[in-house]
């Protein structure tokens, strides 16, 4: 049965966050997919990381600890050893829903068009791992992404990130866009990943949770979230993307409250207000995972 399935590679970066790293793993290991290569690579932690990554030493593809170039160098290291069909990353201090390769396994399998997905509903973890939030997003687009819609925070009008928890994708896609994360970057490369993704595939929402990111005092973006913005503008830019401007944040700020009432919708549609989305859902078992599409400001 396992040879029948994908494989998925999934990815951890880690340095020094044993308060969560178990949990990080026991995320991945117990959702018992038969054909997972799970890759950690740690940057040399001495926190007692390196004893909890031997504990499941015997379940793992590779593993290894060793100085790095941060982040972005680790999962480099990582995913020039992946061999799965499928390919994702999840950071040392963030989990899976249980579910989550299940499904992901069973959505590209049934629709070859599929290069890339991420979760329509993304969840937020606090420190004890409790889902504490969860939000949708109306979906995704190129010429919303290349506007800044998925940088948010940033002072233009937004939806919400392209969750990288919850991302996943096909290797095919990944050698296409390059075969690698920038390593000159500190904060937004998957952010530049995403960017490149773009310009070969269309993204799909998946309208149920997949993953979820893990809000704590301790957490990179808790104390970087501007220099992340920052990056990512630049990254944006240098993509060829052009934020919002003052006229089009106010409007659709203003317009996103009506964008679900029939006539608003027709004249935000008629005004190239809105944008078409891929959705992937799920309606039962005569069904089956089906794409449709969807429009969101």
């Amino acid at each position: 049965m396992s040879a029948e399935l994908p494989r998925i590679t999934v990815v951890t970066p880690s340095y020094n966050q044993a308060q969560f790293l178990e949990e990080t793993i026991r995320s991945v290991l117990d959702q018992g997919y038969p054909n997972l290569e799970y890759i950690i690579v740690d940057g040399g932690s001495n926190d007692g990381s390196v004893d909890i990554i031997r504990k499941y030493a015997h379940r793992l593809a590779y593993w290894v600890s060793e100085p790095d170039d941060g982040q972005y160098d680790a999962l480099n290291k990582g995913f020039r050893r992946a061999s799965g069909e499928i390919m994702a990353w999840l950071n040392s201090d963030d989990k899976y829903a249980p579910w989550a390769l299940s499904v992901v396994s069973d959505v590209f399998s049934s629709l070859p068009q599929v290069e890339w997905l991420t979760s329509l509903y993304p969840l937020f973890w606090d420190e004890a791992g409790r889902a504490v939030y969860c939000f949708q997003l109306g979906g995704f687009s190129s010429r919303s992404f290349f506007r800044g819609a998925n940088l948010p925070g940033a002072g233009w009008y937004s939806r919400g990130f392209v969750q990288q928890e919850s991302t996943f994708w096909r290797r095919s896609l990944w050698e296409r866009a390059g075969g690698h994360l920038d390593g000159s970057l500190r904060l937004a490369g998957d952010f530049e990943l995403w960017a490149r993704f773009w310009r070969h595939a269309e993204l799909y929402g998946l309208s149920c949770p997949l993953a979820g990111y893990r809000r704590h005092p301790d957490q990179k973006m808790a104390h970087h979230r501007i220099d992340y913005l920052k990056e990512a503008e630049q990254v944006l830019r240098q993509h060829g993307g052009r934020p919002y401007g003052k006229f089009e944040t106010h409007l659709r700020r203003y317009a996103r409250p009506a964008e679900h009432l029939l006539r608003p919708r027709r004249l935000m549609l008629s005004l190239g207000m809105r944008h078409e989305a891929k959705i992937i859902a799920n309606e039962g078992r005569d069904t089956g995972w089906t794409v449709h599409t969807g429009y969101f400001l």
